[in-house]
């Protein structure tokens, strides 16, 4: 398991990838944010109980910012070998099954999970369209109760983003699972 990092990514380039999602496509991170004025990158899993508990917030969210050139994109970078939970067959089913409305990538090699510093599920990271990450954390202050939100961090940066103003808070602490992260092999 890589060591968790300290440094903060807000203000930094995203890290570029190119990931195969479960529609067929592959998808480009710097080609596919020329597209948008912002990209949610959500590090997820098909059974984390936090992202089950967000999959619904995080569909009206893509409906709602969607003609305001947002995007969200879920990428799964959870180790598969430990069972077939988050395999790339698995990950399809999750997506019709949840009717997910926006992207689903794997990330088999977890390169991209540990350039972002991931380290949760879910974890969020606001991308503008110049490539930079405006926000990073949490979703909101209520993982299991929608009602009860009242830090909606991430809609409110994406709605800052979109206004041109200030995002605060840029960092919060996500909430959810630990990735699964794949067993090095030996020698």
């Amino acid at each position: 398991m890589p060591e968790e990092s300290n440094v903060s990514l807000i203000g930094a380039y995203a890290p570029d990838f190119e990931l195969p999602g479960v529609d067929g496509e592959v998808y480009h991170l710097t080609r596919y944010r020329e597209q948008f004025r912002a990209l949610v990158v959500i590090f997820m899993g098909n059974e984390c109980p936090t992202v089950a508990d967000y999959i619904d917030r995080l569909k009206v969210m893509q409906a709602e910012f969607k003609d305001q050139g947002v995007s969200l994109i879920g990428i799964n970078a959870n180790a598969a070998q430990e069972g077939l939970k988050d395999s790339f067959e698995q990950m399809k089913r999750f997506a019709v099954e949840m009717a997910l409305n926006f992207p689903y990538l794997r990330d088999p090699s977890q390169d991209v999970a540990r350039g972002f510093g991931a380290t949760i599920t879910p974890e969020v990271y606001l991308i503008n369209q110049a490539g930079v990450i405006c926000y990073h954390g949490a979703i909101d202050d209520q993982p299991q109760a929608a009602d009860a939100v009242s830090q909606p961090y991430l809609r409110r940066s994406i709605q800052a983003l979109l206004a041109g103003e200030v995002i605060s808070p840029t960092d919060t602490a996500p909430q959810g699972t630990a990735l699964t992260w794949r067993k090095t092999p030996v020698g």
